[in-house]
């Protein structure tokens, strides 16, 4: 929570401070009205009129400043929340982008997490003004305490009486929270069934199989795994709470008897005990409460907040190596083997390849031999588990895995579809030159898609997206091709990796288009040494690559060029054979 306040301080430390402020004054005519009302019974049984006034102006007073001071700062707090909720949100989504690798956005346990604090990124505001609300009921009860006390000390043993409701208040969130943590697998599932059953993307699939009751049903039956034990659990933290405010409700009574009939204190004295007593259980209950939220709200929103931070910090590189202006000798792992976070099977098992500065690479391999794994490593979307990638010798994992990035281009087979205006979702592939129409346009004639803006009813200004007012849909093929002119837009990349980014186009477009890029790459790539990766299931494509690298159950089992494989006779014959079969 003090990390939070460290951020709404440093992008608002005016209206922070101004809504701490007028809480707190708030707070101070709402305490003093059981001292007024303790005047005007002094007033009434001594028959004094002019104190009878006065204590009736205060209490007019006291009631108008609590109402005014209130209703002003609730107005600044809300401008306040309004303001530091933008910047809360771009916190959480600036720390996800800053994290160099994507092993957070894949193991299940930090999903969870970011799941959750996804959801709750909206109300991480709320902290300020419990916060602020916590400390003036807490100055509402030092006031209503000190007025006691003046009556008898032994009063202050109505604190001891509060003592229940505030550790139940702490412990309820607490052991609540840890109930919605240990089902939060069990509540994503029932979120993500309702998707499936609710939104477009799925829709056809869902119709087509007639899964519609079985994502109900199951959707119904995965939030009960959830509810069940969190419900049991709200139970029994509300019993204890309740008995919390028992023992507070004797003490209560008992002070009104000790002040009324054991000291045989004046009238008016009585009245302030039942006047500040009374205000009393409404302070220490709003306070316990709010406690409460913060309590959870730290085991929530703040919590996670902070173990992203503190894992995005602990995931900075320390950019001890720069990264070179060009290759002059290859990219090339050794001994580099991996394992996703979570998992225990090998996806690449000790591989050692050199891939030459300014050559056209290939991997090919069945599915699930590693060859995006290989990809993603490269791109340092994630880091090896053992062994080491090495740029002209320089260990990759010391290289700032921004600066890395921003020396590479291309595409891959998962892409995203950017739904803006067709140059936008072009020129994203280059920020700086996100409005340079002609490098887009030279963009799309390098990935073959000028033919899909020359069909869209407004050329580059075109929204994409149906779902957007005068969005235009475009087919699978055609958001491929837009997302291989994004990674055609870096001109100049040291690496060029292109993950299966036209399998939606026919083997006789991608061949054409690779062959024409290809031919380029050997042309152009000379100057800084850039490498052309290639992941491609077609071997008409494969085979114009000058290096092959064969991937087979996690392991490198081939590498060489089209003519030494083939003369080889290994696995890589065998499959080019197959699929020439097919052709034939």
């Amino acid at each position: 929570m003090w990390r939070l306040c460290v951020l709404g301080f440093r992008h608002q430390p005016r209206l922070m401070a101004a809504s701490l402020g007028l809480s707190q004054l708030a707070a101070l005519p709402d305490a003093l009205l059981a001292w007024w009302i303790m005047q005007l019974g002094r007033a009434v049984i001594e028959q004094r009129p002019a104190l009878v006034y006065s204590a009736a102006v205060g209490l007019a007073v006291s009631t108008t400043a609590n109402w005014l001071l209130g209703t002003v700062s609730t107005r600044v707090q809300r401008r306040f929340r309004d303001r530091v909720t933008i910047a809360l949100e771009s916190h959480v989504a600036r720390l996800q982008a800053s994290i160099g690798t994507i092993a957070h956005q894949e193991r299940p346990e930090y999903l969870d997490r970011l799941s959750m604090l996804r959801s709750q990124v909206f109300v991480l505001d709320h902290m300020y003004m419990s916060l602020f609300s916590t400390l003036g009921w807490i100055l509402r009860l030092a006031v209503t305490m000190t007025l006691l006390v003046s009556i008898h000390p032994a009063l202050l043993l109505l604190l001891v009486c509060a003592l229940p409701t505030v550790l139940t208040s702490t412990w309820r969130p607490e052991v609540e929270r840890a109930a919605e943590e240990r089902g939060a697998q069990a509540y994503r599932l029932s979120r993500h069934l309702f998707t499936l059953a609710t939104t477009a993307s799925p829709a056809k699939d869902v119709r087509l199989t007639g899964i519609g009751d079985k994502l109900t049903t199951g959707r119904r039956a995965a939030w009960q795994r959830w509810y069940g034990p969190v419900a049991a659990t709200r139970w029994r933290s509300a019993w204890w709470h309740a008995a919390g405010w028992a023992v507070f409700g004797v003490g209560f009574v008992a002070a009104v008897v000790f002040v009324s009939a054991g000291l045989g204190a004046p009238a008016d004295d009585v009245l302030l005990v039942l006047a500040a007593g009374a205000r009393l259980s409404t302070y220490v209950g709003a306070t316990v409460g709010e406690i409460g939220f913060l309590r959870g709200f730290w085991m929530d929103g703040a919590r996670r907040l902070a173990w992203l931070e503190d894992y995005a910090a602990a995931s900075a590189s320390l950019d001890a190596v720069p990264v070179p202006a060009a290759l002059r000798q290859s990219l090339r792992l050794d001994h580099v083997s991996f394992s996703y976070p979570g998992t225990t099977r090998v996806v690449l098992d000790d591989v050692s390849v050199t891939l030459p500065a300014g050559a056209v690479v290939a991997i090919v391999g069945e599915n699930g031999a590693g060859k995006s794994t290989l990809v993603k490593l490269l791109a340092k979307l994630y880091e090896p588990t053992s062994g080491s990638i090495l740029v002209d010798d320089l260990p990759l994992s010391q290289m700032s895995p921004i600066t890395w990035r921003a020396r590479l281009a291309g595409a891959f087979q998962d892409f995203f579809r950017f739904e803006f205006p067709a140059r936008h979702t072009v020129g994203l592939g280059e920020v700086a030159r996100l409005h340079d129409t002609p490098a887009i346009t030279m963009a799309l004639d390098r990935a073959g898609a000028g033919d899909v803006i020359a069909r869209l009813p407004a050329g580059l200004d075109t929204q994409l997206g149906a779902t957007w007012p005068d969005g235009v849909e475009v087919s699978f093929g055609q958001w491929q091709k837009l997302a291989l002119a994004r990674g055609f837009m870096r001109t100049q990349p040291l690496l060029l990796i292109l993950d299966e980014p036209t399998a939606a186009l026919d083997a006789e477009t991608e061949h054409a288009l690779f062959e024409r890029y290809a031919a380029a790459a050997r042309g152009t790539g000379s100057n800084n040494g850039r490498i052309t990766l290639l992941v491609s299931h077609r071997f008409s494509t494969v085979r114009m690559a000058d290096l092959i690298v064969v991937l087979d159950g996690a392991r490198l089992v081939e590498v060489g060029t089209h003519e030494a494989l083939m003369a080889h006779g290994g696995q890589y014959s065998a499959l080019y054979g197959i699929q020439a079969a097919a052709y034939r």
